[in-house]
This record gives C-alpha cells, sequence and structure tokens, in this order.
C-alpha cells in the first residue's frame, strides 16, 4: 500500500499509483499544479476528472507536501 503520494510534487508515474487515477488524470494534475498549489487534498477536486469519491479512495495516500 502506498503512503503520502504528495500532490504538489509527485510525478506523473507516482500519481498513477491512486486508485482511479490513470494517465489522463494524473498529467491534469501536474498541468492544474503549474498555476496553482494544492493547500489540502480537497483541492483535488478543482481539477477535471477528480472528484469526492477519487479523493475519498485515496485519502490514506495523499499527501499535501510545500507549494512550489
Amino acid at each position: 500500500m502506498l503512503f503520502g503520494v504528495d500532490i504538489n510534487s509527485a510525478s506523473e508515474k507516482e500519481l498513477t499509483q491512486l486508485k482511479g487515477v490513470g494517465k489522463v488524470k494524473a498529467k491534469a494534475i501536474v498541468e492544474y499544479r503549474k498555476g496553482h498549489c494544492f493547500k489540502d487534498m480537497a483541492d483535488l477536486a478543482s481539477v477535471k476528472g477528480i472528484g469526492v469519491k477519487t479523493i475519498e479512495k485515496n485519502k490514506q495516500n495523499i499527501s499535501v507536501g510545500r507549494c512550489r
């Protein structure tokens, strides 16, 4: 099981390890991150294709590090 994929710094490959996150969604997260900072995991819902259910399924595996 994963522990703490940092949504502010993880690569596309690392993001695809999350349940329900494939290559397209991982790329969308990385693209969104270029102009925004995730303050908490709920902010992931702002990314097209990521919903509350995906966040809930992964809440034990998501960490939110410092914004870059």
